[in-house]
């Protein structure tokens, strides 16, 4: 194998035959494609699914480190309509309410990973400090968060109910939070050479 071969992803098999070499499954770039969308493709497909009476439910956050908690809640929100779509905030809008050195994983990451959820329909990224434009834009049948937010305060809740929909709330998972694992990856391993644990 030569360096232009390498440099070209193409590696070559047994019969001579040339293999190539994909940085990522050809499979998940479908999925990607597939699930991953900008507002004005995720208007035009809501306003189709919406023609054929789908439910669309809406949930959005940050989901900086995937965790159990947003697991159950994403899995639970799907539950809840047809088609889930999840808004989620870009690294800028992140480090907006979270502060600067947050999020730990880019915004590609986080929305790829979300992606791979088969309970997550379509996932888009904005980058406002909450999401009221794109709850505007999709204006969905279903509004969902967590039960940690008073129902009164929840953005977007007008716009949902005078369109005929509806807002849900759904239990948090007790202890299971972003921010609770970052604060224990700095408590044990934090100020260590090398990431090995304090203690014995």
């Amino acid at each position: 194998m030569n360096e232009s071969s390498v440099r070209s992803g193409a590696k070559s098999c047994k019969g001579g035959h040339p293999m190539v070499l994909f940085p990522h499954p050809p499979e998940e770039s479908s999925m990607k494609n597939k699930k991953i969308k900008n507002i004005r493709a995720i208007r035009k497909i809501i306003a189709e699914l919406k023609g054929k009476r789908k439910k669309i439910v809406f949930t959005n956050g940050c989901f900086d480190i995937l965790h159990v908690g947003h697991i159950r809640y994403l899995r639970k929100a799907r539950s809840l309509g047809d088609i889930l779509v999840v808004g989620l905030n870009t690294d800028r809008s992140v480090g907006r309410i979270k502060g600067d050195k947050r999020p730990i994983v880019p915004q590609e990451e986080r929305a790829e990973v979300l992606a791979s959820l088969e309970f997550v329909d379509y996932v888009v990224l904005f980058d406002e400090p909450d999401p009221f434009a794109l709850i505007e834009r999709i204006k969905p049948n279903v509004l969902v968060k967590g039960a940690d937010w008073a129902k009164e305060k929840i953005i977007g809740r007008d716009l949902v109910e005078k369109a005929g929909g509806r807002v849900a709330r759904i239990p948090l998972v007790p202890g299971a939070s972003s921010t609770g694992i970052i604060g224990k990856i700095l408590k044990v391993y934090g100020g260590e050479k090398g990431g090995r644990p304090k203690g014995p």
